[in-house]
């Protein structure tokens, strides 16, 4: 006999708990699942050090309580990892969401029963209940990529992922490390590294653009200022492309209106005095005229050469690629790391891995050149499988017995970032092709969970029982998606945008750009009687 229950939710990150609390909210009955031993999503697992947000604290929050919003105090600029964690607790206990959560307990079994018009849904803890609904809240950033590299499993000393880091920390002191990669994760631990290590060396496959963040503690007043005014400072950053930053000073007008020597200048005081994505908000071009692009590219080059000592090192440390592409990374002196003593770069396009060994990583391009680089720690900083990763672990069989890897063979056919063709009453939260990733993600989820629970509420007032894309309107969106990706330098990226990092995914752009025209057809589309879906 299997449990019923109106929802299950999967994950119990930022959008599973508000989902909890959204879907309570409307008199319906929720059960939630986490493979995790506690909330946070993400901010559970990424305990790496130097773990922060790249969006502002004050922003990167829950809006849908003034009285939370009031009561929090966050101590920084951009929040650390372990205040988000805290944070997230803070709102469990204060929703008391953790009731209807069930921990530790991974979700391995979502397929769609027919007979019933009900998902039967199954964990590894032998739960098995019967689900009107399935909402997705697995998460963009929570698959860790783990690459395939040849004698992995040899090595003798302590691996770690920057993606799943030890909850009991990991001492690297006096230790030989080695991290592999230099996305963002990279560059926030390896000056926390290098501090410590006896040695740190750095595999870079390709170099990342990267600004000062310029974090800071957070004074009295500048807090005080934003709570006073909470309400039109949300609606202000819901109308910026990322759903973030209407204060950092983003200009609306092209390199050419302002004038190069402007632009430089402007840069200049933004780098030095600003920080954080604003650096890149001196014109609205930068994504989209590849000589606008060169200007800012060029100055971050610049700036690269001007902060690491040796001109091999700094050479290597530029990115080739437009800027902006791939996600922009904040750091806290990352390039200077690389002026110390006991840091190595390994660039692999000259010294490619050959393979890992009990006691290294051996590089080279050929017999001849080949070296190991000694080892007692190896930290994988290698990313995830984004927005996708997650979903496709689970798999979850639609009508007709069709796997969700078999209807995304060809890259993820998904209307407005919610439903897929073919799998009723299932939403998937901030998914492909939705903003997402490209915005302030707590904003996003925000937006989808009300979107989903109003969605839910109007099947029940109209006594209907499913609702799904039809698959012409999901074929059409994921053609807008591209659409935009294609009006911008976007695609020319090998990014995890495109699933470009792991091997043998689709490569399609996920994430749609710009949040508030995003809401504004969702809004659209609820108006013309969810026009694009069909409802039974």
């Amino acid at each position: 006999m299997r449990d019923q229950v109106d929802v299950v939710i999967v994950g119990a990150g930022f959008a599973g708990m508000y989902a909890i609390h959204t879907l309570r909210g409307l008199g319906l009955s929720v059960r939630c699942f986490d493979v995790a031993s506690d909330v946070g999503g993400t901010w559970y697992w990424n305990r790496y050090p130097g773990a922060r947000c790249d969006v502002p604290s004050l922003e990167y929050s829950y809006s849908f309580d003034a009285e939370l919003e009031q009561e929090w105090e966050w101590s920084e600029r951009y929040a650390p990892q372990p205040e988000i964690l805290t944070y997230a607790g803070h709102v469990a206990d204060r929703f008391d969401l953790r009731r209807d959560i069930t921990f530790e307990t991974r979700v391995d079994d979502v397929v769609w029963d027919e007979a019933t018009s009900r998902w039967h849904v199954g964990t590894d803890g032998g739960h098995a209940l019967a689900a009107r609904f399935v909402v997705m809240a697995t998460g963009c950033l929570s698959n860790a990529n783990r690459p395939d590299i040849t004698g992995a499993d040899d090595f003798a000393g302590v691996t770690a992922h920057t993606g799943a880091w030890p909850h009991d920390g990991l001492d690297v002191a006096g230790k030989r490390v080695g991290v592999i990669g230099t996305g963002s994760s990279a560059i926030q631990s390896i000056p926390i590294l290098a501090e410590a290590a006896e040695h740190l060396t750095v595999f870079q496959r390709t170099a990342t653009y990267s600004v000062p963040a310029l974090n800071r503690p957070l004074s009295d007043d500048e807090v005080a200022d934003i709570k006073g005014r909470y309400p039109a400072f949300r609606d202000a950053n819901r109308q910026q492309t990322g759903a973030f930053g209407s204060e950092n000073g983003r200009v609306d007008a092209a390199v050419a209106d302002r004038g190069v020597e402007t632009v430089v200048a402007d840069l200049e005081h933004r780098w030095n005095e600003v920080g954080g994505f604003a650096v890149l908000g001196v014109a609205n071009d930068f994504v989209l005229d590849p000589e606008s692009n060169a200007i800012a590219a060029q100055f971050v080059r610049d700036k690269i050469a001007g902060l690491v000592d040796d001109p091999d090192t700094a050479r290597k440390l530029q990115p080739d690629q437009v800027i902006g592409c791939k996600r922009l990374v904040l750091d806290s002196g990352y390039y200077e790391t690389f002026n110390r003593p006991n840091v190595d770069l390994v660039h692999l396009p000259d010294e490619p891995i050959r393979r890992i060994t009990a006691t290294g990583v051996e590089v080279g391009d050929g017999d001849d050149t080949a070296r190991e680089v000694e080892l007692d720690v190896l930290v994988y900083a290698t990313g995830f499988d984004a927005m996708t990763g997650a979903l496709l672990g689970i798999d979850p069989v639609g009508r007709d017995g069709l796997p969700l890897s078999d209807a995304w063979a060809a890259g993820p056919t998904n209307y407005l970032g919610l439903q897929v063709p073919g799998f009723p009453n299932m939403f998937t939260v901030t998914g492909p092709g939705s903003p997402s990733v490209l915005t302030n993600m707590i904003m996003s989820i925000e937006q989808h969970i009300e979107w989903i629970g109003a969605a839910i509420a109007a099947i029940d007032a109209e006594a209907l029982t499913t609702i799904e894309p039809t698959p012409e309107a999901a074929d059409r969106w994921v053609g807008h998606v591209n659409a935009i990706a294609d009006f911008t330098l976007f695609p020319q990226c090998n990014s995890w945008y495109l699933g470009a990092n792991i091997p043998g995914k689709t490569r399609v752009f996920m994430p749609l750009l710009g949040f508030p025209d995003y809401v504004t057809e969702c809004d659209r589309v609820v108006a013309a009687g969810y026009e694009g879906f069909a409802r039974a």
